[in-house]
């Protein structure tokens, strides 16, 4: 897929590997953006925040995790670092915990993507997760909205110009 892919930039503006969301152009809302720094200044994953609700909280988040991340270590029935973004910024304070997970194929165009359906105490979040093919583990918590195969095919990389502090 040729959104799967990762980059090098000389000089680095942020994430060390392109961030699978989508385009703030396509969505009508505001969107944030957060880096997760680890203390050597390198990238521990990049989560957005799409806000379709008029500045009442986001209604979706996407996080782009990569491999080593702390952020990807749970515990058992411990939620998604996307999920628990979600619940603060909506200032939601209840207890949220993982009831099951479901495998589920998803095809995107030629390619099979497995996508794990997080089901969670909360029935008004919706979560999913998939690894891109360089290990970046793409979590999406979505609030009181399924989250469908469509979604899926508005997925891309978004520019490392996003990304730069000016």
């Amino acid at each position: 897929m040729s959104f799967l892919r990762r980059h090098r930039a000389a000089t680095p503006a942020g994430p060390d590997f392109d961030v699978l969301a989508m385009d703030p152009g396509d969505w009508p809302g505001n969107l944030g953006a957060g880096l997760l720094p680890a203390p050597d200044g390198s990238c521990q994953g990049v989560f957005l925040r799409y806000d379709l609700f008029g500045g009442r909280g986001p209604a979706m988040i996407i996080g782009n995790l990569p491999e080593g991340s702390p952020a990807r270590d749970l515990a058992d029935g411990e939620v998604p670092f996307e999920v628990a973004q979600l619940l603060d910024a909506l200032e939601n304070d209840e207890d949220v915990e993982v009831n099951g997970v479901e495998d589920c194929p998803v095809m995107q165009g030629d390619n099979l993507l497995i996508v794990r359906k997080i089901k969670l105490s909360e029935s008004r979040i919706s979560c999913v997760q998939f690894d891109r093919s360089d290990n970046v583990l793409v979590t999406i918590a979505s609030w009181d909205r399924p989250i469908t195969d469509d979604l899926y095919a508005l997925l891309k990389p978004l520019p490392a110009e996003l990304f730069q502090q000016g």
